[in-house]
């Protein structure tokens, strides 16, 4: 697979796909061939301009506030789930374009002979120095209140948490108490919680948010480094939107935790209108839309189920000094949807974790247009097939570490079982080398064990215990 124009790009991300069986169920609610069309990729740039959609693994989720009994929902088992991706979108930035703060780099490649270019967030690690390698990004955080057959699923229920959680909240990430492990991967249990241990070993002791910890990890600037990537919170009034019943409709998981199902192109264009019209959007800022167990479809029946996106919207006005704004829609997942109860399978897929994704890839690749040779791997991402974007959570989509203290939504699933353990659960995220074919990082960040390969390719190192993150990532085409 060759890497394709920045502005037709399409590649591939993660979505679920839901089977036969559970789509003939949902059938007499909607409208069957309104939507079809929107499943294919080579149609998928009508759907949103300038938008990529950056998902990842998960079910339908709980509402808070349900008023609908759970006999009335569709029961959606995990057996029934089967990964499916698609991504589209990007946008190019002049020096006079009016966007977050960024750098140009470039890289070659030895593997096969290409320098590849990228723009990233934040102050140029090789170049900065003092106070000017501290970069701060404003996080208009605006709550989306969602109301979908009558169940309410809120974000601004969700702003406390997300406020605490280490997304914006200040952590030690010299070690982690969990980490994500194999289990009997492919067959179920697979992507088990297991122990923990050394993190970020070089910045033990340092107050970070989880962002900054990644970045200061990826560039070799960790321990008493000037540098740093910040985000500064702003939480805006929640806004209320309130679903026609030809645009969604509600599931329920098998553990009883229920998520709203919206159609994807009417929900995008929801947050696009409100990129043009909310007063306090900036192109220096991030937006960042928070629903609560929201999830979008691309059709009816459902056939894939999208938790999360960052994408760009670019001005065509400015006379040199266009604007492109880049932002974030994220669900915040409630306990017991996604993760398996007791750490079981998926246990990191929980609360924040589609946010970290999604923010991660945000700071890597703001405007969507950086790309790589084309990687693949062997373990949940392999459903990603042949990728050449240079998005650092989808190789390890699902494999993340505890961290923090949650005290939110800590109690048992709606059917007696308990998938909340008291922690946040961030993504593990792959570094620029793992892309670029590159030595590890060995730097600031060596690997917590001796081998032959001494660094690493990912924040969680040595934790991450896949092999396909003990070494450069894998060709393919």
């Amino acid at each position: 697979m060759k890497p394709t124009p920045m502005k037709t790009k399409i590649l591939r991300k993660a979505f679920l796909s839901l089977t036969a069986g559970f789509a003939a169920a949902l059938a007499p609610s909607v409208d069957r061939t309104r939507f079809r069309s929107h499943a294919r990729v080579a149609t998928a740039a009508s759907l949103v301009a300038a938008a990529v959609i950056s998902a990842i693994l998960a079910l339908p989720l709980r509402s808070t506030g349900s008023s609908a009994p759970a006999t009335q929902r569709q029961v959606i088992s995990y057996g029934q789930m089967q990964a499916m991706t698609t991504t589209i979108g990007g946008a190019q930035v002049l020096p006079t374009t009016r966007t977050v703060p960024h750098w140009f780099g470039s890289t070659f490649d030895p593997n096969n002979g290409v320098t590849y270019g990228y723009n990233m967030v934040g102050a140029d690690p090789n170049n900065c120095s003092g106070t000017e390698c501290d970069v701060t990004v404003t996080a208009d955080i605006i709550p989306i209140n969602v109301i979908v057959d009558g169940e309410s699923f809120n974000g601004s229920d969700v702003v406390d948490a997300t406020l605490a959680s280490p997304v914006f909240a200040l952590n030690d990430y010299g070690s982690t108490p969990f980490a994500t492990v194999p289990g009997a991967f492919p067959d179920e249990p697979f992507f088990i919680r297991g122990p923990g241990g050394v993190l970020s070993q070089n910045d033990a002791g340092n107050q970070l948010q989880l962002q900054d910890a990644t970045m200061r990890a990826q560039f070799n600037k960790t321990g008493s480094s000037s540098y740093h990537l910040r985000l500064n919170p702003v939480v805006h009034d929640a806004i209320t939107i309130v679903v026609p019943r030809s645009q969604g409709l509600v599931g329920q998981s098998p553990n009883g935790v229920h998520g709203a199902l919206i159609d994807y192109q009417w929900w995008s264009t929801r947050i696009k209108n409100l990129n043009g019209s909310l007063g306090y959007i900036d192109p220096t800022h991030l937006p960042i839309y928070l629903t609560h167990d929201v999830l979008l479809v691309f059709d009816f029946p459902p056939s894939f189920l999208i938790l999360g996106f960052h994408g760009t919207d670019q001005s065509l006005h400015g006379n040199g000094n266009q604007s492109v704004q880049t932002y974030v829609w994220s669900s915040y997942l409630s306990p017991g949807g996604a993760d398996r109860p007791d750490g079981g399978s998926q246990w990191a897929v929980a609360d924040i974790h589609i946010l970290t994704h999604e923010i991660a890839e945000w700071a890597d690749d703001p405007f969507n247009n950086n790309f790589v040779e084309p990687w693949s791997t062997a373990t949940a991402a392999a459903f990603y097939g042949c990728s050449n974007v240079l998005e650092t959570g989808d190789p390890v989509v699902a494999i993340g570490f505890a961290m923090g203290t949650n005290i939110y939504f800590q109690g048992p699933n709606p059917d007696g079982t308990q998938s909340a353990d008291g922690y946040y659960h961030p993504e593990d995220e792959v570094f620029l080398p793992w892309f670029m074919r590159l030595a590890p990082n060995n730097i600031s960040e060596p690997t917590q064990s001796p081998s032959t390969n001494v660094g690493r390719y990912s924040l969680m190192g040595d934790l991450n215990l896949f092999q396909s993150f003990q070494e450069p990532a894998t060709g393919c085409n």
